[in-house]
């Protein structure tokens, strides 16, 4: 029982004195305690120091679920006197220091929140999602402890903004180009915010950027001229390919418009029901049709139902002008999703059919 409770901690150079079922918690209870050489050291830096008092007498940690039930680790929490930092609760091996969880319960629990809803991980874990918030950056803490920060030696970066809160608030953020990794992020957007990057970056930090690609905010070009003059400006290839979609759309709505000019200047059908064969008004279903191509044409092709790649077909002959707009928008998309030595031959052809 002792060696599959260690296995439970995770720990292997713990002592486990017991297990047993807490009736009032419903929960599993583990009793463990670090081996006496290891016994007295500091939360903060790890150093052995000399037992200080009981502090708040035994605690619980809370692990991962065993069966459907609550686990938790039960240990003494006495305090030490540390020559550098001072009287302070002492280390334990399976939890961070300030933490009520263990480190396999918090590992979990970020796992949880990168991969599914904020509720289902809510009620998986059983804590509240600002407790989610508190257990990742703990571990984002680890992960990046003895690590380089992430904002050095950044060559190529990728800057944005991005709503929440039902768009009523913006944060800027921005990216390594190299790792795909998200090195800074602040709330906020425009000219100062992107200036707070740069001054964090210092001289040095600011003299490896080669490279920075962002959408066409002009407040972007004014942080480059006075903070990265040497970098090149770019483009990012996901706004180039929103920007044709508005210009796609832009293009159906001036369709619909002049079709339901047609419409409306065509001549009315006669009362009474409509005889075998008879359309009541061939320019209105005209101008219905172009109207239901709003979303088929925003959609990637082989994100369409079948329905919609009929509309799209029935559109080359009754609207050719529109379509011709869509395989244009459709052409640009593949063209920059090419490898780097084929993008550039690929967008000239691409601009000598526009």
């Amino acid at each position: 029982m002792t060696s599959l409770a260690k296995m439970v901690i995770g720990v292997e150079d713990v002592v486990v004195e017991g297990v047993e079922w807490d009736g009032d918690r419903q929960a599993v209870v583990i009793d463990a305690r670090h081996y006496k050489p290891h016994a007295c050291r500091c939360g903060r830096c790890g150093r052995r120091a000399p037992r200080y008092d009981e502090g708040r007498g035994t605690r619980l940690w809370r692990y991962c679920d065993l069966g459907g039930a609550r686990a938790f680790v039960r240990s003494e929490a006495f305090r030490v006197a540390c020559p550098d930092c001072g009287v302070t609760v002492r280390q334990v091996p399976w939890a961070a220091r300030g933490s009520w969880f263990t480190y396999a319960f918090e590992d979990t629990c970020c796992w949880c929140a990168l991969s599914m809803s904020k509720k289902a991980c809510c009620e998986l874990m059983r804590v509240a999602w600002r407790t989610v918030g508190d257990i990742c950056s703990r571990v984002l803490a680890r992960l990046e402890d003895g690590t380089p920060p992430r904002t050095s030696g950044l060559v190529r970066i990728g800057v944005d903004e991005t709503s929440y809160r039902r768009g009523h608030r913006y944060m800027t953020v921005v990216v390594n180009h190299d790792t795909g990794a998200v090195v800074w992020c602040h709330d906020g957007h425009g000219r100062k915010v992107f200036d707070a990057f740069f001054e964090r970056l210092g001289e040095e930090g600011r003299a490896s950027i080669e490279l920075v690609s962002a959408d066409g905010a002009r407040w972007v070009d004014e942080a480059m001229a006075e903070w990265v003059p040497h970098a090149t400006r770019c483009v990012d290839t996901f706004h180039v390919a929103q920007w044709a979609t508005d210009l796609l759309d832009e293009v159906r709505r001036q369709a619909w418009r002049e079709a339901a000019a047609k419409a409306r200047a065509a001549p009315r059908r006669r009362a009474g029901r409509p005889r075998r064969g008879e359309v009541a008004n061939p320019e209105r279903k005209a101008a219905d049709a172009v109207r239901g191509l709003r979303y088929p044409l925003l959609k990637n092709p082989e994100d369409l139902t079948e329905r919609q790649a009929a509309d799209l077909e029935l559109s080359a002959a009754s609207n050719p002008r529109l379509y011709r707009a869509y395989l244009l928008k459709e052409g640009l998309r593949l063209a920059l999703k090419l490898p780097a030595d084929q993008i550039r031959d690929a967008v000239e052809a691409w601009r000598g059919r526009a």
